[in-house]
């Protein structure tokens, strides 16, 4: 069972260490956005990198999502998650100021 745990927080961990991943991330902090939106705020990044990006996070339970019609919606799936990058966002806003 540990084994298990410890390998599910590397995937966790594994899903974070990218920056499009984060970039995702803090962007759904603010509450559900179309799968259209992310790419038009990402356009710096391929479109395929950003599905793989999106898949990613949802396989590690980042992120869900919904489809209404011809859009897809993805949104941070558990709250607290929201609350862990504000203060990750806060935290290194600190460091960067000293």
């Amino acid at each position: 069972m540990a084994e298990n745990l410890y390998e599910r927080k590397a995937l966790i961990f594994k899903a974070l260490a990218n920056p499009v991943r984060l970039e995702v991330l803090d962007m759904l902090i603010d509450g559900e956005k179309c799968v259209c939106e992310i790419q038009e705020k990402l356009k710096k990044y391929q479109q395929a990198h950003i599905s793989k990006s999106l898949i990613k996070l949802k396989e590690a339970g980042f992120i869900k999502d919904r489809k209404e019609g011809l859009n897809v919606y993805y949104s941070l799936k558990i709250c607290c998650l929201g609350d862990f990058f504000k203060c990750l966002n806060n935290i290194l806003d600190s460091d960067t100021s000293n």
